[in-house]
Formats: C-alpha cells, structure tokens, sequence
C-alpha cells in the first residue's frame, strides 16, 4: 500500500469533492520497533480508509508536527505550534480557491494541541473543519477492536499504534515488538519533563498484545465513526 494518495486531477474533477482529508502526523522516535514515520502512517492509513468509504478529498500528509515532548530523541524533528497552524491555514485557503471549502485534520500525534485552535478558529461563522479521530472514537475503537489496553497507559509505540501498522503497513514493524512493553505509571509533568522522564526506550504502552486483526477493526471502527463529522459539517 501507498502511503499517498496517486489521484490525477481528473479524478478529482469527476469526484467534485466538498471535503477534504488532511493526514497530520509526526516525525518522532517510537521505541525500537515502530520507525519515525509512525504517527505519519497511521494518519494516512486513516485517510486511505475514509476516502474509500466516503466522497472526500485524501490530501498527502503533514508528516512534521509538534513533538516537542520527545526533545532531542535521537531522528525526532519537530516544527513549532505556530508553524503547523499557518500551514493548515494556507491549505485551507488554498483548497478554498479550489472549491473545496471544508476540511477534516486526520490527527495521529496526540502532541499537536494546537489543531483544535484551529479548527476553533475556522468554525467561527459556519462549520468548516474538524479534528479526527477525537478521544471518544478511539475509545469506541479501542473496545470494538477488542484491546488489552487504555489510551492512557497505551500512550506512545503500544497496542494500538503497533496494531494499526501491523494490518496497514506490517513491512514497518521491526521484530521485538513483543518484549517492549512499558508501563509509564502517572505521568503528571510530561509537558514539563518530556517522554524521557517516563520511559527509557521511549515505549509507554504494551506493543505486545498488538495483532493485525485487532489493527483492522480499529480502522473499521473509526471508519464508521467519521460519519459524524461529516453530519457536523453538514455534508451528510
């Protein structure tokens, strides 16, 4: 599978869009079994599913974003909040020129805080964009799929992540992934003192309980989940 989208524009011209989806991820160490790319893949493994499922517009991704948590974590690159909001912005406006006047952030990065200022910010006179999958859809995901796991403690390189990689793109799961469980415990200055407080192989979560079922159902579920945002959006 293709992590991009391969449209021409005349598939676009034939589909006439009114939504698009926006893959945001991260470039961001995840543990020794998961690459730098994960957030990234996941994102568009996401919106490769949305974009089979309903008429909306798969963009590539935004594959740096905010990760400063992960501070100098050997291959992590990260740009600031500010940066990611004005490129959002501009492809907002730019798809607007275009016709396409609503957007929907597929976020895998729980680190990128600032696209829900975002989207605030674009619904202040009609619903325009949204964030997804919001907490509740990968709760419901989570219990669908039937995971081990909570989001809390599979917070970073766990269960889910490791699951979803191993059903859309398993050439990017390394081996070990079944003996790098870590459980982070409370976490309560993770802003303040980045990952490496919590973890020493950058694990928080429990990659051993992944299977490539539990990935797929995960992916179903949310997929099932998006309706709403487009009823949201009023492009039900």
């Amino acid at each position: 599978m293709s992590l991009l989208p391969n449209i021409t524009t005349t598939d676009v011209q034939a589909q006439e869009p009114r939504v698009a989806v926006l893959p945001v991820g991260s470039y961001e160490q995840h543990g020794n079994h998961l690459p730098l790319i994960t957030d990234t893949a996941i994102a568009c493994a996401i919106a490769r599913e949305l974009a089979e499922a309903y008429p909306v517009l798969a963009l590539p991704p935004i594959t740096i974003a905010c990760s400063h948590e992960h501070g100098t974590w050997p291959g992590t690159v990260s740009i600031s909040a500010r940066t990611l909001h004005a490129l959002i912005t501009d492809i907002a406006d730019s798809l607007e020129a275009s016709g396409i006047r609503k957007v929907v952030l597929v976020n895998a990065h729980g680190g990128n805080y600032v696209l829900s200022n975002i989207v605030q910010e674009a619904n202040l006179t009609e619903p325009r964009m949204s964030v997804f999958p919001q907490s509740r859809e990968w709760r419901r995901a989570r219990e669908h799929a039937g995971l081990v796991s909570n989001s809390f403690d599979d917070m970073h390189a766990g269960e889910i992540e490791t699951s979803i990689l191993l059903h859309a793109e398993p050439s990017l799961v390394r081996p070990g992934y079944e003996k790098a469980d870590h459980d982070g415990g409370e976490r309560p200055f993770l802003l303040t003192l980045g990952m490496k407080a919590y973890t020493e192989s950058g694990v928080i979560g429990f990659p051993s309980y992944a299977t490539a079922e539990k990935g797929k159902s995960v992916l179903a579920s949310l997929t099932t989940s998006f309706a709403d945002h487009l009823e949201a959006l009023d492009e039900a």
